[in-house]
């Protein structure tokens, strides 16, 4: 019986890094790269220690990859990434999102890479308008306010651009929900219906705007597909991932509302100045959960429709979940358990989060 291929996984103890792993072992060897190494899964083979703002580190760690493994590595999946919701300006951005991707790149220049699978957004794209459907070609936005998704445009940039002859594919992801929700600005939606809070009522943008969402299970079943597949794929391959269909705010108001009230829930469009007044007092003084930001405010019209027939195509995939059929679920389960429900999505009853 051949040997097993060896995947790289940057970042297991993450949300995805950490189950993308225990699927993978499954028909793979997995190594995993991460700051806490000690925190990865049990199903990773060896665990190092590395920092991907640290030459030194990847560099050790490649080499003894190279030294127990061998050269040869079917995949690297580069998921570390740094987010943060406060909208602040922050050199991690650019620190591990964008310089971290090249120093992960030249790094594995002892290796003989089948694959660098790296992970992105698909919020890199410009937003379009009910209608239109945002494909592969649709425009980047590289100018954007919202660090994350410019810093992961700007890594994609440089990749492209530095990859030679190491295989690349880049995923953008559309936002990633589970069976316990673990959306953090879907779970607030859901929290503050669930808790009758007159905020629950009040929107900034446009309810008939919306999102593409994507399952935690139908977004492991692409990335293992993207690997498994990589040697029919071409050199330089991007891919949009996510859910047929967007679901506007107002639809998920509806819904969730009779899900738990048994009625639909009424939602009242606001200015937004008046919203981002009411976000700076949440922020700024000891009322209310300070989670909204007025950075958030300034997307809340965006609408994101994908057009994922490239992935139907290369990776024969399609979703087995959408987000209006799984809500009754996580309703459900929020019903039955609302404590570990509150845990799971790191809330406190009465808007709060935990970390705050």
């Amino acid at each position: 019986m051949a040997e097993r291929e060896l995947v790289i996984v940057i970042g297991t103890t993450g949300r995805i890094g950490s189950e993308l792993a225990v699927r993978l072992a499954e028909r793979y060897r997995v190594v995993a790269f991460d700051r806490r190494p000690e925190e990865s899964a049990p199903a990773v083979e060896v665990a190092y220690r590395v920092d991907v703002t640290e030459d030194a580190s990847l560099r050790q760690a490649v080499s003894e990859v190279r030294d127990r493994f061998g050269a040869r590595v079917a995949s690297v999946v580069h998921l570390a990434a740094y987010y943060s919701f406060d909208g602040e300006p922050d050199p991690q951005y650019e620190a591990v999102n964008v310089r971290g991707s090249q120093r992960l790149l030249q790094a594995l220049g002892p290796l003989e890479v089948g694959q660098l699978l790296f992970s992105s957004t698909m919020n890199v794209h410009r937003p379009c308008q009910p209608g239109e459907r945002i494909d592969e070609e649709w425009p980047l936005d590289r100018e954007q306010e919202w660090q994350y998704p410019r810093s992961k445009a700007l890594a994609e940039d440089l990749l492209r651009r530095e990859h030679g002859g190491v295989p690349l594919a880049i995923v953008r992801i559309a936002s990633v929900y589970d069976a316990w929700c673990r959306h953090p600005v879907l779970a607030r939606q859901i929290q503050r219906i669930y808790e009758r809070s007159m905020l629950g009522h009040l929107f900034p943008g446009d309810p008939a705007h919306g999102l593409t969402y994507l399952h935690m299970e139908d977004l492991l079943d692409a990335l293992i597909r993207t690997i498994d597949r990589r040697a029919e794929l071409p050199p330089e391959t991007v891919l949009l991932l996510g859910e047929p269909e967007p679901v506007s705010y107002g639809a998920l108001q509806e819904e969730i509302g009779r899900l738990l009230r048994g009625e639909g829930w009424a939602t009242q469009r606001v200015p937004a100045s008046l919203a981002k007044a009411g976000a700076w007092m949440q922020e700024h003084l000891p009322v209310g959960d300070p989670f909204i930001k007025p950075w958030m405010i300034d997307h809340a019209d965006d609408h994101y429709a994908l057009d994922v027939s490239r992935a139907r195509q290369l990776l024969a995939w399609a979703p087995q979940h959408t987000l209006l059929r799984t809500l009754p679920e996580l309703v459900e389960r929020l019903k039955a358990e609302p404590e570990r429900w509150y845990q799971e999505n790191e809330l406190e009853a009465g808007g709060k989060s935990q970390a705050a």
